[in-house]
């Protein structure tokens, strides 16, 4: 796939909005897609996932995976649990309803579980069942009530 011709697809959807990102390299590169100036907000950085950063996942210890993978409030990788993840974006995901306007947040797949959980009330037990695909946009709304919005991709 041409990442950055898809990433750049995307760059005229949405028109003057405030443009933030988490503050990793890759979520700052990928935010210069859709304008100049990201500003970077730290409640969208990636989890943390300790001794497990940057390894594959075959490389994880199994136990400590299917431990975090069945208690969100693990932190068997010495890392951020599932809840702290989801506990810090439901706080930014609150703060936006008090200021309107349209954001463009960039950032990862733990990141967009933890928001869509917020916005959908799903239980934390849902996290583990979504999936993000790379350069995917996910719409959210916030009218009073917050609401997934799903559209056709010309």
């Amino acid at each position: 796939m041409d990442w950055r011709n898809a990433g750049l697809s995307l760059a005229g959807r949405y028109r003057n909005p405030r443009l933030l990102c988490g503050p990793e390299a890759r979520t700052r590169q990928t935010a210069g897609m859709f304008g100049s100036h990201p500003v970077v907000e730290k409640a969208l950085r990636d989890g943390d996932l300790g001794r497990w950063k940057g390894k594959d996942i075959n490389e994880v210890d199994r136990n400590e995976l299917i431990d975090w993978l069945g208690n969100s409030a693990s932190t068997a990788h010495g890392g951020e649990s599932v809840d702290h993840v989801c506990t810090r974006v439901g706080r930014w995901m609150k703060s936006l309803e008090t200021r309107p306007g349209h954001v463009v947040a960039v950032t990862h797949p733990l990141v967009i579980r933890a928001a869509m959980l917020y916005v959908m009330q799903f239980p934390i037990s849902m996290f583990y069942l979504i999936d993000v695909e790379p350069l995917s946009a996910t719409e959210l709304r916030f009218n009073d009530v917050w609401r997934l919005r799903l559209q056709a991709h010309a």
